[in-house]
Order: structure tokens, then C-alpha cells, then sequence
């Protein structure tokens, strides 16, 4: 092989690498924004039942 086809295939291999790893990251990033959301729920509820327990 030669130096030229070498780098070529340093780079695609780097390139599929990059790729498979920002694929993990944006499907940990929708799991977060969906924990966000449930955290989101459960404060609510919190804040309403406190409300309840507040009011005569």
C-alpha cells in the first residue's frame, strides 16, 4: 500500500469512528432531554400536592 492510500484509510476509519461516537452522543442527549422531562412531571406534581397540603 502506499503512504497516500494508507492516510485515506487513517481518515475514512476516523471519519467512521467520529460518526458512530456522535450517533451515541445524540441518543444519550435525547435520553437526558426525555429524564428532563419526567424530572420536569415529578416537580409539578410535588408542587401541586404541596399546594394541596397548604390550602385550608
Amino acid at each position: 500500500m502506499t503512504e497516500t492510500h494508507e492516510r485515506r484509510t487513517d481518515i475514512a476509519a476516523t471519519v467512521m469512528a467520529l460518526a458512530a461516537e456522535a450517533a451515541e452522543l445524540q441518543s444519550r442527549v435525547t435520553e437526558l432531554r426525555q429524564e428532563l422531562v419526567d424530572v420536569d412531571d415529578c416537580m409539578a406534581a410535588v408542587s401541586t400536592a404541596l399546594r394541596r397540603l397548604s390550602s385550608p
